[in-house]
């Protein structure tokens, strides 16, 4: 069957952390909790890195090896390539459009990579637009979280032209360990919704078999270890069964980042007319979970939800 998307293919590697032989001046919009360690990476192979914004957070992990523009513009400026690692599709469009935003200081030749995780459609409005400005365009967001961004081993699903991936590369090579280009411009935002859609479903179908387990009295941990063993084994039972076992949640990745991913299937489902009612449930119980104060935990802390462990559950999801 055809795909819009065209093919892809993916490419895993075991030097992905070497150092590059001619570092690239590049661009870095976005210093959060995975763009500061992704930043970091870039330094460390060779590049030559201008960022944006300034905070502490930022000074203490890139310290003085980075030049801290006072504006967007001033990062994208001299930049051969930038990058953006943002939280959500309207803070990306605002970086790209803003009077000191992206398109407004691009050089013609500049390779823009977005890989941040937005909506499929933006995406490729944004695309056109740099394409214009006479630049390149990828989407290249990335699965792997935290751990993935500061090892270096993150997942990396490209959208975007053949040619724009090859000059990537470099980068890319860098900070994952497996780079997959799914497609056509916006191609890697829709692998990053579907990514979302089996990891989101998949955490509320461990909290629930947690809850069982519990429940009839058979200790969690030790169902827990027998899946592991058998065809329920997923990267989330091991790593987020273990966080629900032992109830602890601090960030990996945020639960309102994952309920905002989770939005982008359900927008996506009714514009393709495609149902998807496991994805609405789950983004449902996210709502309910940021309602109920669980915004900032890791998306593992579902397992509070299906234990009734959080104020005004019933009242969020009604």
């Amino acid at each position: 069957m055809h795909t819009p998307w065209g093919a892809h293919a993916a490419s895993p590697r075991q030097d992905h952390r070497a150092t590059v032989e001619a570092g690239m001046d590049i661009g870095f919009i976005g210093l959060g909790v995975m763009g500061r360690p992704m930043a970091a990476n870039l330094i460390a192979a060779g590049h030559r890195l201008t960022v944006y914004r300034d905070s502490a957070a930022a000074r203490e992990v890139l310290g003085n090896e980075a030049r801290f523009g006072r504006s967007v513009a001033e990062a994208v400026r001299d930049s051969e390539v930038v990058v953006l690692m943002l939280p959500d599709t309207p803070d990306v469009e605002a970086v790209m459009r803003g009077e000191d935003g992206v398109l407004s200081a691009l050089r013609p030749g500049t390779l823009v990579i977005d890989m941040s995780s937005i909506s499929p459609a933006a995406e490729r409005e944004l695309a056109d637009e740099v394409a214009k400005a006479g630049g390149s365009h990828l989407d290249a967001p990335v699965s792997g979280g935290e751990v993935g961004a500061r090892e270096g081993t993150l997942s990396i699903m490209v959208g975007g032209a053949p040619e724009a991936v090859e000059r990537a590369t470099p980068v890319l090579e860098v900070l994952g360990s497996r780079i997959s280009h799914i497609g056509a411009a916006g191609a890697g935002q829709v692998a990053k919704v579907a990514n979302q859609i089996v990891v989101g479903v998949t955490i509320e179908a461990v909290a629930e078999a947690l809850r069982l387990a519990e429940a009839a009295g058979v200790a969690p941990d030790a169902v827990r270890e027998a899946l592991l063993g058998g065809f329920a084994a997923s990267r989330v039972l091991d790593v987020h069964g273990a966080r629900m076992i032992k109830g602890e949640f601090e960030p990996g990745f945020r639960m309102k980042l994952h309920r905002k991913d989770l939005g982008l299937a359900v927008e996506a489902s009714a514009r393709l007319d495609v149902p998807l009612p496991a994805s609405a449930l789950v983004h449902q119980l996210m709502n309910a979970a940021v309602a109920t104060g669980l915004g900032d935990h890791d998306h593992s802390a579902l397992r509070l939800l299906a234990d009734g462990r959080t104020g005004g559950l019933s009242t969020a999801l009604e």
